[in-house]
């Protein structure tokens, strides 16, 4: 179930541990004052291989192609 996060004027902010299908709350549950639910980043995590830079073969940067072009544009 996704953590949301709300916004409460007396207690700061709080999570809720709410499924997808659920209303968003209307109340602090502590004070019962009107909250507002804050939009976030989602929260991803990348398990397995192929996630990581060293993964990926570097074919060459563009430094290498200018002088390359410099070199043939000499002769």
């Amino acid at each position: 179930m996704p953590i949301y996060e709300y916004r409460c004027p007396v207690c700061g902010v709080f999570e809720a541990v709410q499924p997808m299908s659920a209303d968003d709350l209307q109340e602090c549950p502590e004070c019962g004052c009107r909250i507002k639910k804050l939009v976030g980043r989602p929260a991803v995590i990348f398990n397995g291989s192929g996630f990581y830079s060293t993964d990926y073969r570097k074919t060459g940067t563009s430094d290498d192609e200018g002088k390359d072009k410099k070199d043939q544009k000499k002769d």
